[in-house]
């Protein structure tokens, strides 16, 4: 609101003022500050005094140099020339005649050609204030005589420390959760939040707890949102219908569920693009990072978009709930290949790795055997055996796959990095390895990371050669088929490659 402030401070304060923005976010509140600032008795400022009886009359609704409209119910051309025939008379009181319009996209036609007369000469006494929450409808001819400013939404940190001042001074015992709840129900509007707060204070008789918040606004648990995409991204199929069970005791709306779980994956995303943010207070930061870390990156926009996907056709599932469960299913069905692609896999399946080409370095043998490994040569088909038993998943299972073993001394495991995979090289996930390592061997492991300088032979390069392979076979497959040569050259028919699949 710079804008309002220089004009005002500057003296030189345009005929017309739009404001724009969804419900409850202040558009009428600041047109009403707005006119307050043009007709406070210290003179024209960006701060009224609120003590004159200029500002006191007008914050009681009783100013009468103050006209407010509502557009929704007086829509007919003869309503807007009976309002707009005082224009030319000065004001009574204050230093300007002003006009809010709230609503003003429900005037007809002939009401907003009545409108244009006056904005296209206004007169030195007059102010317009406009507020819509559809500025699409208005005719461009209006729009372009008016100055316009778009409020946006309320984030919910903003709305949850509003709601806090307010309980906190109305001596209102409250849960923190409970206060969270109204502020992502609010949906950025503040108005929305104040009269959700005024129900739930009622249902909960004057004390504010979060269970019964989320029964009066038939709102989801968000643990239990976390606990369906824990599952998830455990690839447990089981616990996952566990959990939708569980879920299916409260009746929920499941377009719902689908919302909330699509709302936690976006900000799982957020916080692994910048795994520094700062999100809003009334959000489970620590949840969201521990997420962050389970999930690949690849994982957690495939499921956005399966959840999106989902809850825009829930309704041709025969049951919702059935829909729902199959929305999950098919988040454990799919998982992100390597070259970015989406493949179909099972929940546990693991592409098989390919044999390695050069003899495997020796673990455990003497120093002199281990005191200058090639980081180029192939890793040791015992440490694909190793990573397939920890049983890691998401970016840690990433980062062992992407290493290859150079030694194993005593506790003590030496790991080179592919160059490639550095974005996995992060503290948290090397820990989670060398937990699971120490779990393998029974001891405490120390493990010992380094980048490797050149190309090495790690699990992930034998299992994307071996799907490779796998690939150029089943393509050589199709080529040789009789019947598919029989349709090229009787039909002149081609065979698309992106098509091919391999049949295992």
């Amino acid at each position: 609101m710079r804008a309002l402030t220089n004009a005002l401070e500057s003296g030189r304060v345009h005929h017309a003022f739009l404001f724009t923005g969804t419900r409850g976010v202040g558009k009428t509140t600041i047109a009403r500050i707005l006119a307050k600032s043009l007709n406070c008795e210290t003179g024209m400022t960006a701060t009224p005094c609120g003590q004159c009886a200029a500002c006191r009359e007008i914050d009681e609704g009783r100013f009468v140099d103050l006209i407010e409209v509502d557009a929704a119910s007086r829509t007919k051309v003869d309503d807007t020339r009976e309002l707009l025939d005082n224009v030319q008379y000065a004001p009574a009181r204050g230093r300007y005649k002003v006009y809010l319009i709230d609503e003003v996209h429900m005037l007809s036609a002939h009401s907003f050609n009545a409108l244009l007369k006056t904005l296209e000469e206004p007169p030195p006494h007059v102010k317009f204030l406009l507020a819509t929450t559809d500025p699409q409808k208005l005719p461009v001819t209006v729009l372009s005589r008016c100055l316009q400013f778009n409020l946006k939404r309320f984030p919910p940190g903003m709305i949850f420390k509003r709601l806090t001042e307010i309980a906190q001074a109305e001596k209102i015992e409250f849960e923190p959760d409970a206060l969270r709840l109204v502020a992502r129900s609010a949906e950025g509007s503040m108005r929305d939040a104040l009269s959700l707060l005024d129900q739930v204070i009622a249902f909960g008789g004057n004390k504010l707890t979060a269970a019964d918040t989320r029964t009066m606004l038939g709102t989801l648990d968000r643990s239990q949102v976390f606990s369906i995409v824990d599952a998830v991204a455990s690839r447990d199929a089981r616990k996952v219908l566990e959990c939708v069970e569980q879920l299916d005791e409260r009746a929920p709306e499941y377009r719902e569920v689908l919302a909330e779980m699509a709302a936690v994956l976006q900000k799982i995303a957020l916080v692994q693009a910048v795994p520094d943010l700062q999100l809003d207070e009334a959000d489970d930061i620590e949840t969201y990072r521990r997420l962050a870390t389970t999930l690949t990156p690849e994982d957690t926009q495939l499921f956005y978009q399966i959840a999106i996907v989902a809850r825009r056709d829930l309704e041709l599932a025969p049951e919702a709930k059935a829909g729902f469960e199959m929305a999950l299913l098919r988040m454990l069905a799919f998982a992100v290949a390597d070259e970015g692609t989406i493949a179909a896999t099972t929940p546990t399946s693991t592409p098989a790795p390919r044999p390695a080409a050069a003899a495997p370095p020796p673990v455990g043998g003497s120093a002199a055997s281990q005191a200058a490994p090639k980081q180029s040569a192939a890793p040791a088909s015992e440490w694909s055996k190793i990573v397939e038993q920890l049983n890691l998943t998401g970016p840690a299972s990433q980062l062992a796959v992407h290493s290859v073993l150079i030694a194993k001394e005593g506790n003590r495991i030496r790991l080179a990095l592919d160059a490639e995979a550095e974005p996995y090289r992060r503290p948290a996930l090397e820990e989670r390895l060398t937990q699971a390592l120490s779990t393998h061997f029974g001891e405490t492991i120390v493990v010992e990371m380094s980048l490797a300088t050149q190309a090495t032979n790690t699990p992930a390069r034998q299992q994307k050669a071996a799907a490779d392979d796998r690939m150029q076979g089943a393509r050589t497959a199709i080529d040789n088929d009789p019947n598919i040569r029989a349709m090229r050259d009787v039909f002149g028919a081609t065979v698309q490659p992106d098509s091919i699949r391999p049949a295992d």
